[in-house]
């Protein structure tokens, strides 16, 4: 019996061969051409897209064949194309939305289907739910008749027999059904031209940069590395062919795996270094020095300069992890803070409905007023480019002026291991877990948006996540230096009974 198959933050991933099978890719690829097809969105086609993973190409072709025999036209991608692409794809090709298959920066071993709805950004739950409803519906759920396993003379009710006339009559109209075509696209050039527009690339060509990239192996090769030779930088690319097992690594843009980009950044005196992951919607910096850059160094850096620099102004979003600095900027601005959950669909929503200048999210995805709702790490990285560009400093020169002015933070994220057992009994006491102090500082707000987020009055702040999938939980803090980060966290954990040995 196949496993059953359930959407997370970003898509639904799997293990090949063990539950992302082709049988499953077909499963959901119907479950999403019922949900196009319900809501009358099936003329105008769907973007297919792909990453570098083992057999990602043929999966691809096995979702394009059901959304065809689904009467949906297919623009599938005529090589593998980053996942902000393809979402780009959505808006000029006018379609339905996009299907993606990648699993981003998990191992080697999975890959995913993402599905992208029309407003070019990930789906929202109500919108997996349906579709999950669908798929369920398709596996025969405990209340649905399934017409395909059973025939008209062995059905005992009249609801059995008007379920297998409902599914014969369907079945006949399918195959009078208009096949819809599948055209093969490239993207990039839409794309380019679209980006090239939310960048000052006059800056960029005037400043003389030596920048290195790093597409980890995955599909945003080729593409970052161009724009900004176009833009007149000299580029070093490294890891930039096809690599399904990534080097033996995970393609994740992480202080942890970008030692690589670190060498080259040093050894060639390059000014930056920059990296995606494997589906190239999250980036990574390394800066001159051989430094990482971190999401909460960068995120603030982004929005002094669109706010300061650019003239753009508007709220910023950002998950419940990521960075407060961008609250105390906003603050001073005169512009709202919108916090939502981990999972950059919600960001999307707000960069849509609020207005927000600047998205983002401590993971290393980001968007800006202007872009699809979806993170873009070839964006990123050209920002980044700009950035140094236009100021004529490193990041780290622009962290300082940013902790001068608005008060210094300092942020890290640890993940503790349990047992499922332990999970269930600390899941328990963070129900109800609100102390008026913490590490000798008053309480001043408790969350629940996504986890439980305690706010002090320092302006310090801790928050607990628990993984969906493992007996693990995240635990996020930001204070003024690294010492009282590390005392609040283990406060936090000692009192929850958390064993926490790697703080």
């Amino acid at each position: 019996m196949s496993k059953k198959v359930k959407f997370g933050t970003d898509g639904w991933r799997g293990i090949i061969a063990d539950d992302f099978t082709f049988d499953n890719v077909r499963m959901v690829s119907g479950a999403i051409s019922d949900y196009i097809n319900a809501h009358d969105m099936g003329e105008h086609g769907v973007v297919v897209g792909y990453d570098n993973r083992f057999m990602s190409d043929k999966f691809a072709d096995v979702v394009s064949d059901i959304l065809v025999e689904n009467s949906i036209p297919v623009y599938i991608t005529e090589s593998s194309t980053p996942t902000p692409v393809t979402a780009y794809g959505v808006k000029s090709r006018n379609a339905s939305g996009a299907v993606m298959i990648t699993a981003s920066h998990n191992p080697p071993e999975y890959n995913g289907i993402k599905f992208i709805p029309e407003y070019a950004g990930p789906a929202l739950p109500e919108i997996t739910k349906e579709i999950e409803e669908n798929i369920n519906k398709q596996q025969g759920g405990p209340e649905t008749i399934s017409a395909n396993n059973m025939n008209y003379e062995a059905a005992s009710t009249l609801a059995e027999k008007t379920a297998v006339e409902a599914a014969t009559k369907s079945f006949i109209n399918d195959m009078h059904k208009e096949k819809a075509e599948k055209k093969k696209v490239n993207l990039f050039d839409d794309y380019s031209q679209h980006i090239r527009e939310l960048v000052d690339v006059k800056a960029i060509k005037n400043a003389g940069l030596k920048l290195v990239v790093d597409p980890m192996y995955g599909c945003g090769a080729g593409y970052l590395e161009r724009l900004l030779r176009e833009a007149g930088v000299d580029v070093i690319e490294i890891e930039c062919c096809r690599d399904p097992l990534f080097g033996g690594s995970l393609p994740e843009p992480s202080k942890e795996h970008l030692g690589d980009l670190r060498k080259w950044v040093t050894e060639e005196k390059a000014h930056m270094g920059l990296a995606m992951d494997g589906d190239a919607d999250r980036f990574g910096i390394i800066d001159q020095d051989g430094s990482y850059v971190s999401a909460n160094q960068f995120l603030p850096i982004i929005y002094y300069h669109l706010l300061k620099s650019r003239g753009i102004t508007g709220p910023v979003t950002r998950t419940v992890a990521t960075t407060h600095l961008l609250d105390r900027m906003a603050k001073r601005y005169g512009q709202e803070v919108f916090e939502t959950p981990v999972g950059f669909k919600y960001i999307g929503e707000n960069l849509r409905k609020k207005g927000c200048a600047l998205g983002g999210e401590e993971s290393g995805g980001l968007s800006i007023k202007g872009h699809i709702p979806e993170k873009d790490g070839v964006l990123a990285g050209l920002l980044a480019a700009e950035i140094i560009a236009v100021h004529q400093k490193n990041l780290d020169e622009l962290t300082s002026e940013l902790h001068e002015e608005f008060g210094p933070v300092y942020s890290k994220r640890v993940d503790i291991k349990t047992t499922p057992k332990e999970k269930e009994k600390i899941l328990a006491e963070i129900r109800d877990f609100a102390p008026r102090e913490l590490a000798g500082s008053e309480v001043t707000l408790r969350t629940s948006v996504d986890g439980v987020k305690l706010v002090l009055q320092d302006n310090s702040w801790v928050l607990i996540r628990p993984s969906g999938t493992e007996p693990v939980f995240r635990v996020y803090a930001e204070a003024k230096d690294e010492s009282r980060v590390k005392e609040l966290q283990k406060e936090f954990c000692r009192k929850l009974g958390l064993e926490a040995q790697n703080i």
